[in-house]
């Protein structure tokens, strides 16, 4: 049984600058296939990293003559890019099996296998076990039909099995099968954070979360539930990765990695491998864990914690409530100042385009941005990914006015407010950029910033013509 495991050619988010990051999905899938199949033959190909176009992906497949073909899931943005893939796959051979996954095709099952004939199995949920049986199964000539957390047609039918239990202790799974992309290990980079030489790389602490945010898909993929690794665990894989694979800077992909215990005894465990003076590593974190757990923030800078980016969002109450945040824009401002005062750079993460939103109050979300003060801050398009308690309501009140995928990548307005076309979301999103980093003290300030990621950051950003990006996108 071969398997070729792709990560497929695609355009990154512009907003985070040039960035190149491992295909963390699939090597990790991979990685679990290896440690529970003997003689398995595995290949992974990471379009990106090296270069490789359309039809040398082509090509590759044709070569690799594969049995069964996985892509990464990638983002709902990225589904045509997906879905191109697959097409060249059943070109190339319709008796390959391909499989997606992830959160996009997981909300989406019934309508991506009615629309994409390409498409043979979509796994739901969590991947590793699901996956394993699937292979298994395939591997002896079985059907899916008796297979948890998998949708397929069957006789002309879509079907979706019951879903799966989620794994009990992520500490099992082995570390992500990096020694599969060995060869690409110095192309992985993000320049405006890490510099153009320090090697980048992920590590997940977590899955899922507690919060139940209206717009995000995470609490629902997830089940509900948010399981952690061992503090040991997570320090284990990131000396793994600076000693084996010369990795500096690394992000940790939880959306909510939480500061409590767990977090303290994981800067303990850095501190005493000894590591914490040769790596730099970024989570995220909530304003009210920010406060609440200020006095971690000495021994996260100690650690090798250098940049933490918060979900702010919003200005006022009412919004942040609607949404289920569970924050106060009360918070914010502190939260930020804490981040400075311990030598931490402060990226904030906003959302405008909301329903309620007009003129008015989006001058009020810039008003706010700039009395916080972080030091990056990150204005997103509010939008509907499947999923989400937000797409669910948009789509049965027609609000949606945008039906290509593509476009759902917060940059990209896809539908209007109550009192905003789409095109005035669009060329507010472009005054909140403008208004924020368009201000020459700003820039200055950051430029000669004694915080060597700030000076960094803006620096970098200099040059990279972000507003005018987003001038174009109107």
């Amino acid at each position: 049984m071969k398997i070729l495991f792709v990560e497929p050619p695609k355009d990154f988010w512009f907003v985070m600058g040039e960035y190149t990051p491992p295909p963390l999905g699939i090597i990790q899938l991979a990685a679990f296939l290896e440690s529970r199949i003997p003689n398995i033959e595995i290949d992974v190909l990471d379009c990106q990293a090296e270069s490789i176009s359309w039809d040398n992906l082509k090509k590759h497949i044709e070569s690799y003559e594969p049995d069964i073909f996985v892509s990464s899931a990638l983002a709902t943005c990225n589904t045509y890019t997906i879905l191109r893939t697959l097409e060249i796959v059943k070109k190339i051979d319709s008796e390959i099996k391909t499989v997606v996954g992830g959160q996009h095709f997981t909300a989406l099952a019934t309508e991506s296998l009615k629309n994409y004939p390409e498409i043979d199995y979509i796994i739901r949920g969590e991947g590793e076990l699901t996956l394993l049986d699937l292979v298994l199964n395939l591997d002896n000539g079985r059907s899916a039909v008796n297979i948890e957390g998998i949708s397929f047609r069957h006789n002309g039918k879509i079907i979706h099995n019951p879903p799966r239990e989620l794994i009990d202790k992520l500490d099992d799974l082995p570390f992500p099968g990096y020694h599969f992309i060995e060869d690409n290990m110095d192309k992985y980079h993000f320049r405006m954070m890490a510099g153009p030489n320090a090697g980048y790389a992920m590590v997940e602490a977590s899955r899922g979360c507690l919060h139940k945010c209206t717009f995000c898909s995470q609490w629902p993929y997830w089940g509900g539930r948010w399981r952690t690794k061992s503090p040991k665990r997570i320090a284990d894989e990131m000396e793994h990765l600076y000693n084996e694979y010369d990795i500096s800077f690394l992000w940790l992909t939880d959306d909510n990695l939480g500061l409590g215990k767990r977090t303290n005894d994981l800067c303990d465990e850095l501190i005493k491998k000894g590591v914490s003076d040769d790596i730099t590593w970024f989570l995220q974190a909530r304003s009210d864990d920010i406060i609440n757990q200020k006095k971690l923030l000495p021994k996260l800078r100690k650690a090798g914690n250098y940049w933490i980016m918060a979900g702010l969002e919003r200005h006022d109450d009412k919004t942040i409530g609607n949404y289920h945040k569970g924050i106060k824009p009360s918070d914010s401002k502190l939260s930020m100042d804490l981040l400075k005062e311990n030598g931490i750079f402060a990226q904030a993460t906003l959302i405008m385009g909301d329903r309620s939103d007009s003129h008015a109050s989006i001058q009020q979300l810039r008003d706010f941005v700039n009395y916080v003060d972080p030091d990056l801050a990150i204005f997103m398009v509010l939008t509907p990914f499947p999923g989400t308690d937000l797409y669910k309501k948009a789509h049965e009140n027609g609000w949606l006015e945008e039906d290509n995928w593509a476009n759902y990548d917060m940059v990209h307005a896809v539908m209007p407010t109550e009192h905003l076309s789409v095109p005035e979301v669009q060329e507010e999103l472009y005054l909140c950029y403008r208004d924020f980093y368009g201000s020459m003290k700003r820039r200055l300030t950051g430029v000669f910033s004694k915080n060597t990621f700030k000076r960094k950051t803006y620096r970098y950003m200099a040059g990279q013509g972000l507003l005018q990006y987003m001038r174009d996108l109107y």
